[in-house]
């Protein structure tokens, strides 16, 4: 039977890149690149190969082996694994760079930040000071190859080849042998005959002077270069002077030279130095403490290197945020690191976290989250967006925080791109409708529709025909000034999504309305609207040919690249209603889109309208909503639109009465300057958008407003007069635009200075609100009757219950 040897290398777990080694120090090792086995992940293996005639460097390497293998400090190089062989001794660290090396790529990449460099010798200091003050140990080897950086830019002390206790009981140093090492030997080691008085750190303080100058000079030539610091710090230069002195007694203890660095001034003392030592306690930390740290962190992360950012800031930000209690706070050190990183890596690190962020129930999280969706939302795919980060989002539609409310109707710009069918067409519709129609902070209902104007090319066909005109002609009839702009210009930003009778029969009219508005600037937004669709509707009339190409996005797909241009024409008002918003929820908590008193002035050119003062106004009831759909009434009973007639609303009956005074065009021109909607296209679209939401169906949703008031006995159409031209309708697509059916029999074309317009309007203004008053008396006492039946089968409520919606 055979039996054969395994090779002990060929199963060491880790193995040598195939690049060239990073090179050598002047010990026995050679430092290589190498890669753990099972995961990839980088190392660096130091290999020592065993050659004929050298055992005392082979007893050298083997000490080193051994104090790596038994030290464990931050600031010392990291052992992972070890191989020891009869022909090699392989020792795997930590990934690290050597620093001559890692200092000379900095410099080309674009310089050293001497904040850097600091941190760097505090960290080499900090490991001779454990070395001397808790291990007794002397290094005696301290120098530019005995120094490693790691991927996050700390530095590392290595080299333990010739280390020796300060007790004595080890035996003296060891002899080196190695030409290049004995130029950062102390002068006091020459004296043979050993009357020099020294501390058991005056060595290797010596030998940390002579690094300080290499790292700023460059090689070491010679001893006597030090005593020319060259381009050391001046901070730095009064406390190296103490390191390089002849008097090995007077040189201080390494934690005595941090302490002298870190004072006031110092060349320790710096917000990167600072930053450092906080991140390496931070878990004893108090989380007062995290939460004003973490606020700072941010304004100092631009000027710390990028490595650091990456490998060392963020993993604490992760870490803070999995298992702390820092909260919203990281969100902004979180993203600004994010930048630093490529796209796979931010999809591994930075996303699963922003995923989990989204659920939490902190409010200042999730307003966080929504104002810096723009620097994520790139590495976001389509199906993480629609299943766990758009469920939670739409809460924010119905948070009582009019902050969140604003923040989440913005945040749709970014997501309404990836969002699926159902999403963008029924449930965001179906929040918009609401806000639109119910929302009290006017600046909310401006975004909404602003935000609308701008992801309806995103829409799909059936759902902009049946959404966009109802939306933005509603916006027109706000009491807001800045939603009436919105509503106009709604319309500009959609202008290709319209067929020519949609332009002629219902945009047309509604902007013509507001020719007369009592603020300029929606006056001039409606002029501007008006002359762009007429310019299209001539157009087509001179020339019937160019219809289907004006009509060609009308009923295509939702087509992303024309968001582009809805976004040039509709860059109006989101970011400019964020101090507004702000504002009025300061100054107005309670603000309703009710009826208004205060009178409203333009504002000057160019700021943003100020928010219209509010007075308590009358409620708007469900009763309110219903009084043109009687027929709706037992099926809504049952419905949740029920919890509406729990309160004392109160009445409509003064609002009425002040509209059936209103005959004539002054009346009406005061009423809108003071802020009054409550007429009757208001009303009518109200109870549309409310019925939709109670029977939580889009077909009773965005419907277009009510149908005029019926043309009085003997008015003619302007198209049933010829005008003194040819009426050949051939080819033209405006032909049957002009026949409109009238069931009143045509009077003769000279009576119509014989009418009195105004007194048939007025009559009939006073008799519908006449029948919705008696409507709505009818509906209170069947409430009152229906809430009296369920109290007297609930039976009395407990003191101090509240009803939940």
């Amino acid at each position: 039977m055979w039996f054969f040897a395994r090779d002990p290398v060929r199963d060491f777990p880790f193995e040598l890149s195939p690049e060239p080694p990073e090179g050598s120090s002047p010990g026995p090792w050679v430092l290589h690149r190498g890669r753990k086995k099972a995961t990839g992940s980088p190392v660096s293996i130091f290999v020592y190969d065993v050659k004929p005639g050298s055992e005392e460097q082979t007893q050298v390497a083997k000490a080193a082996f051994k104090r790596l293998k038994t030290l464990r400090h931050p600031n010392i190089l990291a052992y992972i694994d070890g191989l020891e062989t009869e022909k090699c001794l392989h020792v795997v660290t930590e990934a690290v760079t050597p620093l001559g090396m890692y200092l000379k790529a900095r410099v080309e990449a674009g310089g050293l930040k001497e904040q850097e460099l600091s941190w760097g010798l505090h960290q080499i200091v900090k490991a001779l000071s454990f070395l001397v003050n808790d291990c007794n140990l002397i290094h005696n080897n301290v120098c530019m190859a005995a120094v490693f950086v790691d991927r996050a830019g700390e530095w590392k002390l290595g080299g333990l080849d010739y280390m020796y206790s300060a007790q004595g009981n080890g035996g003296g140093p060891p002899r080196k042998g190695i030409p290049e090492l004995e130029q950062y030997d102390p002068p006091e080691l020459a004296d043979s005959s050993g009357r020099a008085v020294r501390e058991k750190w005056s060595a290797d303080m010596w030998r940390l002077g002579c690094l300080i100058w290499e790292v700023f000079n460059g090689p070491l030539p010679r001893a006597a270069a030090l005593r020319n610091p060259g381009k050391i710090p001046k901070s730095l230069v009064p406390h190296y002077c103490e390191l390089v002195g002849a008097n090995p007694k007077v040189r201080p203890n390494p934690a005595r030279f941090l302490q002298n660095c870190r004072a006031p001034n110092g060349f320790m003392n710096n917000r990167f130095v600072e930053t450092n030592l906080f991140l390496e306690e931070i878990q004893i930390k108090e989380p007062s403490e995290k939460q004003k740290f973490f606020q700072e962190l941010s304004k100092s992360l631009d000027s710390f290197p990028e490595d650091f950012c990456r490998h060392k800031v963020l993993p604490q930000l992760l870490t803070a945020f999995e298992f702390g209690s820092a909260g919203a706070v990281v969100l902004t050190p979180l993203f600004k690191v994010g930048k630093f990183l490529s796209a796979e890596e931010y999809q591994q690190k930075i996303i699963p976290v922003v995923v989990k962020m989204f659920s939490s129930t902190d409010r200042a999280m999730r307003i966080r989250l929504l104002q810096q969706m723009e620097q994520f939302i790139q590495y976001l795919d389509e199906p993480t967006v629609n299943t766990q980060v758009f469920p939670h989002v739409v809460h924010g539609f119905l948070d009582t925080n009019p902050a969140i409310r604003e923040q989440t109707v913005k945040s749709m710009l970014l997501l309404a791109p990836k969002l699926n069918e159902t999403n963008l067409n029924v449930e965001l519709m179906k929040h918009f409708a609401r806000l639109q129609a119910k929302d009290d902070q006017g600046p909310i209902r401006c975004n909404t529709t602003v935000c609308l104007g701008k992801i309806g090319s995103y829409l799909s066909a059936s759902t902009r025909h049946r959404v966009l005109t109802s939306a933005f002609s509603r916006a027109t009839k706000d009491p807001f000034p800045p939603s009436r702009v919105a509503g106009v210009l709604g319309f500009a930003a959609t202008h290709n999504l319209y067929s020519m009778s949609d332009c002629a029969h219902k945009i047309l009219p509604v902007l013509c309305g507001l020719t007369v508005d009592p603020e300029k600037s929606v006056r001039d937004q409606a002029f501007k609207a008006i002359r762009s669709f007429l310019s299209k509707l001539e157009s087509v009339s001179e020339d019937p040919t160019q219809l289907a190409e004006v009509e060609k996005d009308v009923h295509a797909a939702s087509s992303p690249g024309v968001g582009g241009a809805a976004a040039s024409w509709a860059g109006w008002a989101v970011t400019g209603m964020s101090s507004l918003t702000s504002k009025l929820i300061r100054a107005h908590p309670t603000t309703t889109p009710a009826e208004t008193n205060a009178p409203q002035r333009s504002p000057p050119e160019g700021h943003p309208a100020p928010a219209p003062t509010s007075v308590p106004a009358t409620p708007t009831t469900s009763s309110h909503w219903e009084t043109q759909e009687e027929d709706k009434d037992t099926a809504e009973d049952s419905s949740p639109a029920d919890r509406w007639d729990e309160e004392d609303w109160g009445s409509l009956e003064e609002a009425e009465s002040v509209l059936a005074q209103q005959d004539d065009w002054s009346a009406k021109s005061q009423e809108s300057q003071a802020g009054q909607v409550s007429h009757p296209d208001r009303k009518a679209l109200e109870s549309d958008w409310s019925s939709w939401e109670a029977e939580g169906s889009w077909n009773q949703g965005w419907q277009e407003p009510s149908s005029p008031v019926p043309l009085p006995e003997g008015t003619r159409l302007a198209s049933e007069y010829n005008w003194g031209g040819n009426e050949s309708n051939k080819g033209d697509p405006f032909a049957a635009l002009s026949v409109r059916p009238s069931a009143q029999p045509r009077p003769d074309p000279d009576s119509w200075g014989e009418d009195n317009w105004e007194g048939l309007e007025t009559e009939s203004r006073q008799a519908k609100a006449e029948l919705a008053r008696k409507k709505r008396e009818e509906r209170r006492r069947e409430m009152e009757a229906k809430r009296a039946e369920k109290k007297a089968a609930k039976g009395p409520m407990k003191l101090g219950a509240r009803k939940l919606d």
